[in-house]
């Protein structure tokens, strides 16, 4: 770990920490765009950097994009990201009361120390549960996996048979290409071209950037006033009596985090759920009430680092981001899971450090400039998107300089958007399109182990287990349905 801090802290390795920070804050300002966007735009500048480097840009990216949207959250109740809409219940009304520069100050402070109370559980448990990852098999692989594609389509912000569809509509569209088992083609149709599949760096691309812009142009955008802040936020005293609820924050969001699918909007949700019904006061939270300010970053910020823990322990994404970090690590012919630990230590500590470090410039970046970042909004957003367009051409045509990409990225925005006009989630579609290979590649490797015996998954604690509670979260809606009505029944029976 120790070492992993002094490779961080060479001057170009700091130096991509901080652009991917400031690049991340800039971009979380701005509604409509996200975290997951900016390092799908930017994952083609990556190809030939160093990894460590690159993979300090995109932590950089992904830490600064979802505590940048705090900053329209407050001042304009448009969260720049999905992580922050929690936050507009009272930040907004302490802006609307004069105390904009309070409640930015109590969100940047809250999303740093849910930040580093979350890293101390990233770089406690990350290792030990890589060596016991260790123990897995392909049986446990594929069961994993299987669990986190069904509880991420499951749990997703949409109904579960619309995320269980999302889910396989992406592994469908992972199938065609050469079958790297027997080598043979699969669904190429006869076209060369579809050798090699769709390309995940265009899919990503397509999903997210152009879908936002095709449906950018079919909106009107209608401008809005924001009480900016005149001055530097002002440095307040340490307020020990709200040392328990950044605590209690901080740690839900992190657990919330480990969880696939469930995302950091949910974990400030909850967080601010828990600390409404603990409070001796719940009617003021949504009337400006700090302590719901302090909920809501706390918790959002501290799901980066939950979501970190099962990415480079086991290589499964708890979100989005975390699929498109697989694909980075990819590219780096870096295999995220336990035998990261192993194969290239300087990688996996790299992200524990860079995650913490990342966190202190986010603050010292966020705590000088709000004001200055706070004018973006003002900023035409067809001259945005127009310059976005181009970033999303040029970084998919750099992939293997092909206009077939392209042409691929253009596809994907338009299923992208319709899926989206159909409420289909995306997550599910891109991280069931990201972990479909894998899932295919375990699951063959168990059947030829077993001499295609499946009956041996049965033999096998672990990957029982899996197996088990991806069958309980398909069946536990149902079930607990029919207790309801059950107990809903034996109620009104009851004399």
């Amino acid at each position: 770990m120790v070492d992993a801090f002094f490779l961080l802290f060479e001057w170009q390795n700091l130096l991509f920490l901080f652009i991917g920070t400031a690049l991340g804050i800039v971009v979380g300002a701005i509604p409509g765009l996200t975290a997951s966007m900016l390092i799908a735009l930017t994952l083609p500048l990556t190809f030939h950097m160093d990894p460590v480097s690159a993979v300090t840009l995109l932590i950089g990216e992904y830490v600064g994009g979802i505590s940048g949207g705090l900053i329209t959250a407050i001042l304009l109740r448009m969260p720049g990201t999905p992580a922050s809409i929690v936050t507009t219940f009272d930040g907004y009304p302490m802006a609307m009361q004069g105390r904009a520069e309070r409640a930015l100050a109590l969100g940047i402070m809250a999303s740093v120390i849910g930040g580093i109370i979350s890293w101390g559980f990233l770089a406690g448990m990350s290792p030990s549960l890589a060596r016991f990852a260790l123990q897995f098999g392909p049986w446990e692989y594929f069961t994993l996996v299987l669990m986190a594609l069904v509880m991420l389509a499951v749990l997703s912000q949409a109904s579960m048979t619309k995320g269980l569809l999302a889910a396989a509509l992406g592994m469908a569209f992972a199938l065609p290409g050469i079958d790297s088992s027997i080598g043979q083609e699969r669904l190429t149709f006869g076209s060369t071209t579809m050798l090699s599949g769709f390309g995940l760096l265009p899919v990503l691309i397509g999903a997210f950037a152009i879908s936002q812009i095709l449906r950018d142009a079919a909106t009107p955008q209608s401008g809005s006033a924001m009480a900016i802040p005149k001055k530097r936020l002002p440095i307040y005293r340490s307020d020990f009596r709200y040392a328990g609820k950044l605590l209690r924050g901080s740690v839900i969001g992190t657990w919330i985090g480990l969880l696939p699918g469930i995302g950091a909007n949910i974990a400030a949700l909850m967080s601010y759920s828990t600390e409404k019904q603990m409070s001796k006061e719940p009617e003021k939270f949504g009337t400006g009430h700090e302590p719901g300010v302090i909920a809501a970053e706390s918790a959002n910020n501290a799901s980066i680092g939950g979501a970190l823990i099962p990415l480079i322990t086991m290589g499964i994404p708890g979100s989005v981001t975390e699929a498109i970090l697989i694909g980075a690590l990819t590219i780096h012919n870096l295999q995220p899971g336990p035998l990261l630990f192993q194969n290239a230590p300087q990688i996996a500590y790299g992200i524990i450090a860079a995650y913490l470090v990342a966190n202190i410039l986010m603050l010292m970046l966020m705590w000088g400039t709000v004001r200055y970042i706070a004018q973006i909004v003002r900023l035409p957003r067809s001259g945005m998107m127009a310059v976005i367009l181009v970033f999303c051409v040029t970084g998919s045509y750099a992939v293997n300089s092909s206009f077939a990409d392209v042409w691929v990225m253009v596809a994907f925005g338009v299923i992208g958007l319709g899926l989206e006009y159909c409420r289909v989630p995306l997550g599910p579609f891109v991280i069931g399109f990201v972990l479909s290979p894998i899932a295919e590649e375990q699951l063959r490797a168990s059947l030829m182990m077993s001499d295609g015996n499946v009956m041996e998954i049965f033999a096998r604690p672990y990957a029982l287990l899996f197996l088990a509670l991806a069958i309980l979260t398909v069946a536990w809606p149902y079930v607990a349905a029919r207790i309801g009505r059950g107990a809903k029944t034996v109620k009104e029976k009851t004399p």
